[in-house]
């Protein structure tokens, strides 16, 4: 399997499907969004752009199987998977709120082999694919290599839907607003990963998400040198539901926060 070129591929089809979504945001009306569940935000641009994500990786690789956020296509259970996120931020894009992206993952038996985030509005193509290191617009990123949590800068995403563990996770944002440089909530977690892919953000972490929210930006982390856990420590953060990513050198400290307060 050429993974590189099947990448090289993927990011086109991610620019392609991002292109689209840049030039409907021009004229976008709020009336066509439509509510699948509470706080769960959906529009035709979600549904056309993952339209154009699934022909095109159909058509690079043909022997695998979807895992998309609006059944596009029906999962399937396959050797490779393609798992997909068209248009990762749609509440910040139906506000105009410019950040958003393009996630694609490629799993083999449930491993990310590959990640794709494509930042629309500032056109950065962040991408890695498993023993090929990370990149942001063919420039190679790595993680920070600061180990000190008083210096860092941390990004989160609120829950939204799933507030079982809100105290938990108050007791974390407050330590760590009071522990660091900084939290930051961006809107869309892809971006967050590949921000801490590329040494923007020292560390993530966020319950409540789906795989492909974070199935893009997996590879990214560990393929720039960084560590991947679910909050437990355990590596269920595809499909477990929470996930933290850092530094190795930041991981023992960040983790230890999270884990203290999540598992009891």
């Amino acid at each position: 399997m050429d993974l590189k070129t099947i990448c090289q591929n993927a990011c086109l089809i991610a620019a392609e499907a991002g292109n689209f979504i840049r030039t409907e945001r021009q004229h976008f009306q709020a009336n066509s969004v439509e509510v699948k569940s509470f706080n769960q935000l959906v529009s035709y641009v979600d549904k056309t752009a993952e339209e154009i994500l699934v022909k095109g990786l159909l058509a690079a690789l043909p022997e695998a199987g979807f895992i998309t956020e609006e059944e596009t296509i029906a999962t399937q259970n396959k050797e490779w998977m393609w798992v997909i996120d068209p248009l990762d931020g749609t509440t910040n894009f139906i506000h105009n709120l410019p950040v958003y992206s393009v996630s694609i993952g490629l799993l083999k038996n449930n491993k990310p082999m590959m990640g794709i985030v494509y930042e629309v509005n500032k056109d950065e193509m962040f991408y890695a694919w498993n023993g090929g290191g990370a990149f942001l617009n063919g420039q190679p990123i790595s993680v920070k290599t600061n180990a000190d949590l008083g210096k860092s800068l941390l990004a989160t995403g609120f829950p939204y839907y799933d507030y079982q563990q809100m105290d938990a996770y108050l007791d974390t944002l407050k330590y760590f607003m009071k522990n660091t440089q900084g939290m930051r909530r961006m809107g869309s977690a892809a971006i967050d990963l590949a921000y801490t892919a590329c040494g923007r953000f020292d560390a993530f972490f966020e319950y409540g998400l789906s795989p492909w929210d974070v199935a893009g930006g997996i590879c990214l982390i560990e393929e720039a040198g960084g560590v991947i856990a679910d909050f437990e420590g355990g590596n269920n953060a595809l499909f477990g539901r929470s996930i933290m990513g850092s530094s190795k050198a930041l991981f023992p400290a960040f983790s230890k926060v999270i884990k203290d307060n999540f598992v009891k």
